[in-house]
């Protein structure tokens, strides 16, 4: 593994979901525990020390904050963590250090270069097919993948358009900024590659009355979800980790 760490930074209040999620990005990307140093933002945030050189990368999850909610009606906790993530973009964006966001990552990038978040592209709770764009098929993570792949996701919000200094690397029917690539080295994906059927019933459960479905779809969701397989977007996030890895 590296001798730098993966730093895994989370944005989720509930302790359930929060250690259902460390556990899949450390499943699903192959990541042995004492490799990662894991942050829950919504708890300490970011430390104003942090130097994002002292990690191999930086993995971020998901939230149910909404970006596009209006400042009076953001908590103070979501605004320190916004403030939190300027900061640090600060940092690994002119640097072009190595960064996935999943989600909410992907909206708090998208908003830092300039994209308009809002729920004009939101998508239910499920399992959907997105499409490889030319770029995204040269990619390093995303070499030898097939034109469409399925994933695992389930959002309000998202980019309205591709970040002007990004790469659109995958897109969708109903949500056109599936994930794109800053530089060569910052990602952000709009679907939960560390998402899998079980991760993905908890947050079904845990989130029921969030507004992300109808609560009665709840069973049906699970239902639904529990026949899907996502194993290129489980791929993606084991390449991610790989690749930075071994540099």
């Amino acid at each position: 593994m590296a001798t730098k760490p993966f730093l895994i930074l989370q944005l989720r209040p509930e302790d359930a979901i929060a250690d259902s999620e460390y556990v899949s990005i450390l499943k699903h990307g192959g990541l042995d525990a004492q490799a990662a140093v894991r942050i829950r933002i919504e708890q300490q945030g970011i430390p104003p020390a942090l130097d994002a050189n002292d990690y191999a990368a930086i993995i971020v999850g998901g939230s149910p904050f909404d970006i596009s909610t209006p400042p009076a009606r953001k908590s103070a906790n979501q605004k320190r963590i916004e403030a939190d993530f300027v900061r640090l973009f600060d940092q690994i964006v002119p640097q072009d250090l190595p960064f996935l966001g999943c989600c909410s990552g992907n909206g708090l990038l998208g908003n830092y270069l300039g994209s308009t978040i809002s729920t004009r592209y939101g998508e239910a709770v499920g399992c959907v097919t997105i499409e490889l764009t030319r770029a995204g098929l040269q990619d390093k993570l995303l070499q030898g993948f097939p034109p469409r792949i399925d994933v695992l996701l389930g959002h309000k919000e998202a980019c309205d358009t591709v970040p002007a200094a990004a790469t659109l690397l995958a897109t969708g029917g109903d949500c056109p900024v599936q994930m794109f690539r800053v530089g060569q080295n910052v990602y952000a994906t709009q679907f939960h590659p560390e998402g899998d059927a079980a991760e993905f019933s908890l947050r079904i459960d845990t989130y029921r009355h969030h507004g992300y479905f109808a609560p009665h779809q709840a069973d049906s969701l699970k239902l639904a979800i529990g026949r899907s397989t996502t194993p290129h977007s489980h791929e993606i996030l084991r390449r991610f980790v790989q690749y930075y890895a071994a540099r």
